[in-house]
């Protein structure tokens, strides 16, 4: 790994501490304050802002999707709720071949929710609503498209007001291009057509958009891990229903909306071209853990997140170590395989990509 950004949090005082490089080249030290790239953990602030229009009588979670997005597969009987619980049944686009080519062909490609979307619905759905899970980042554009249409202003300035300010996120951004705010660490992917390692820094997240596009820094992601356990922004009515978690096939672990159950952990983890990110809350220690590091490449077929996060909880809580299946599936991360770079994000706990 060239680097990582290592913070926990209790009661009983803090570790935070970076090791290893933030760019191969010169062999500058990573540290701590750097921006980076967070993936799926985009999805915890997109269902977020989700749910902040449900408190606000703006919408219905079992309000069907095609009440608010025509020419969606089943779009009269999906609902809100199964989208954000991954539930809809609901192809992919990150594991359409033409959609990977065409990521792959120009990173620095700008793409549209709507043309994120024709990806994913030229394939058939995966089941009926409701009758299984599947990590699908296309339930969380299509959420995107919701807000912006309720919230009547781009996704991104909709959540800086209804979940980055409120949350005290100053470090928090949803970027429009391929713009990264300094400084950050360089990110190290071999998510490329020939498989060789790139540097993915400035490739452009438009195509991870609501499921997967934002950036972050350590210090905002740790208060936004206890936020998004503890349902600070909303209701404890909507907090209780966005903690009521579905089975899974990943022992332990379940996923609510927008957010996983993991060993007792609740957060979600994210990853893309570049860079990988857990931030997760332990409720019965009041114990927040982030660990951001600037690849993506997996460890013996495991996410780098992953094996970090397993190591420091096997430390720090014992009783409760993180841990996820070493075969991703479905994550954000664009794979014409169906090998995200996540471990097993298709599976509640870890979307992985994204």
């Amino acid at each position: 790994m060239p680097g990582v950004i290592v913070n926990l949090s209790t009661p009983q005082g803090e570790y935070l501490k970076a090791f290893g490089v933030s760019d191969k080249v010169s062999g500058t030290a990573m540290v701590t304050g750097l921006n980076m790239r967070i993936g799926s953990e985009t999805k915890t602030f997109t269902v977020t802002g989700l749910l902040r229009l449900v408190d606000q009588g703006k919408a219905g979670l079992d309000d069907p999707i095609g009440k608010y997005v025509s020419g969606v597969p089943n779009g009269d009987t999906i609902t809100l709720r199964q989208l954000a619980d991954m539930r809809s049944g609901l192809f992919s686009y990150t594991q359409d071949e033409d959609f990977v080519a065409a990521l792959q062909a120009d990173p620095q490609r700008s793409f549209t929710p709507d043309q994120l979307l024709a990806y994913a619905f030229k394939h058939p759905v995966n089941f009926a609503p409701g009758t299984g899970f599947d990590y699908s980042n296309t339930n969380t554009v299509l959420i995107g498209k919701v807000i912006e249409k309720l919230g009547g202003r781009p996704l991104g300035d909709f959540l800086k007001k209804e979940v980055f300010d409120p949350a005290d996120l100053g470090r928090t951004v949803f970027p429009t291009t391929n713009a990264f705010p300094q400084p950050h660490a360089r990110g190290y992917t071999n998510q490329t057509a020939d498989g060789t390692i790139a540097d993915a820094t400035d490739w452009n997240p438009s195509w991870g958009w609501a499921a997967g596009a934002m950036i972050s820094d350590q210090a905002d992601m740790k208060k936004w891990a206890k936020v998004l356990a503890t349902g600070t922004l909303l209701t404890p009515q909507t907090q209780a229903q966005r903690l009521q978690p579905q089975p899974s096939a990943v022992p332990d672990s379940w996923y609510g909306l927008g957010v996983f159950y993991n060993h007792g952990w609740i957060g979600h983890n994210g990853s893309l071209p570049g860079y990988q990110t857990v931030a997760v809350y332990l409720p019965s220690a009041q114990a927040s853990l982030v660990v951001l590091l600037n690849t993506d490449i997996t460890y013996k077929g495991s996410a780098p997140s992953t094996l970090f996060a397993k190591a420091i909880t096997e430390v720090v809580s014992p009783g409760n170590v993180y841990d996820l299946p070493s075969a991703p599936a479905g994550g954000e991360e664009p794979s014409a395989t169906g090998d995200a770079s996540v471990s097993t994000s298709v599976t509640p706990p870890v979307p992985s990509a994204a």
